[in-house]
């Protein structure tokens, strides 16, 4: 595993997390063009990753094959690792996933993760469509170990898979007899619970922690992964990496109403209207009951939302409570050129080194 480089005077190295915010008035063509947008940016301004999430039929999403952004974006990056943050696995063949990201890593070697979560990424009905079972989630770990034996020609003598190969990756060097370009892409454990967090554990994988999901008990889920990790053959020691909601400008006041479009994208779905990123006006014109203000508010103040100074602040509390060895900064408000803008004002505040 490639661990990150030193980044200005930031706690850690700090990343960005994108989904193809498409708010309610952007085409999918603009959603899409804003996260190239958002990438390029990142990775001029010192970011060390770049990452998308799968999600399927919301509305407020335009990404549903991080593989096929990173791919794209590959060619509009220089620097920045970019990655998947992360693909549904039980979404997916995982010959599938590591025949795809087998071809990514080798069109940019060394720059590729792969994070991996079990949840469906979207609605009951879209994961039926999906062809995902209601015991979908139980198989994960099955799931994720006959990936990483595609990805690493792992599988022991006599397993089903053994005569089976993913291509591009080590299998395929050997036939032309070159030496491989690469060890493959990183492969992170996702997840917002203690089952993630000993999964990770167990496998001597990066851990991953979703801190923009609800009540999400960090401090017990990396307690568990530091406690039970068992060294392996790409990491010797725990890495912990921690996202949280951002929104980020020089007026606190705009950055609260940004934070505000994502709080009410979640009430929506949360009374199954569907996730959508309505404009700043519709959320604040809102007439909502006190039960809905309690949801909205505590989805508002849970993003790092505010100055630069003031995000960099709560940044660092979080850094100083969890000891997370990465911070990522997922941006998801209304307004594509506000996250970009964002991520600008505190690459700045901190100093992080440009291209």
């Amino acid at each position: 595993m490639q661990l990150p480089p030193p980044s200005g005077t930031a706690p850690v190295a700090l990343s960005v997390l994108a989904s193809g915010g498409t708010g309610v008035g952007t085409t999918a063509t603009q959603g899409l063009a804003s996260t190239v947008s958002l990438a390029r940016a990142a990775d001029v301004l010192g970011y060390h990753r770049f990452w998308m999430s799968e999600h399927h039929a919301m509305g407020a999403t335009s990404v549903s094959s991080p593989p096929l952004m990173v791919a794209r974006l590959i060619a509009e990056t220089a620097r920045i690792r970019l990655g998947a943050g992360g693909v549904m696995l039980p979404n997916h063949a995982p010959l599938l996933i590591a025949e795809q990201f087998g071809m990514l890593e080798a069109l940019a070697p060394g720059r590729i993760d792969l994070g991996l979560g079990r949840a469906p990424g979207t609605d009951g009905a879209t994961a039926a469509a999906l062809r995902r079972g209601a015991d979908a989630n139980d198989g994960f770990p099955q799931q994720l170990l006959e990936l990483l034996g595609f990805l690493g020609e792992a599988f022991p003598a006599g397993h089903r898979y053994r005569n089976v190969h993913a291509v591009p990756g080590p299998w395929q060097a050997a036939q032309n007899r070159v030496p491989s370009d690469s060890v493959g892409p990183d492969v992170w454990v996702l997840g917002s619970s203690p089952y993630s967090a000993q999964l990770a554990a167990q496998l001597g994988r990066p851990y991953a922690f979703a801190l923009q999901f609800g009540d999400a008990d960090v401090d017990t889920a990396l307690r568990i992964y530091r406690e039970t990790f068992r060294p392996s053959d790409v990491l010797d020691h725990p890495h912990a990496l921690v996202s949280v909601p951002v929104a980020i400008s020089d007026d606190p006041a705009e950055a609260q109403r940004q934070a505000a479009t994502s709080a009410m994208a979640m009430l929506r779905m949360f009374k199954g209207q569907g996730y959508l990123l309505l404009p700043p006006e519709e959320v604040e014109a809102y007439s909502a009951t006190s039960q809905e203000r309690q949801i909205l508010d505590a989805y508002t103040s849970r993003s790092f939302h505010g100055t630069p100074a003031a995000v960099a602040d709560r940044l660092e509390r979080l850094h100083e409570r969890t000891g997370a060895d990465e911070l990522m900064l997922v941006v998801s408000g209304h307004s594509a050129a506000l996250d970009e803008h964002g991520i600008e004002l505190l690459a700045d505040h901190y100093h992080l080194p440009r291209a």
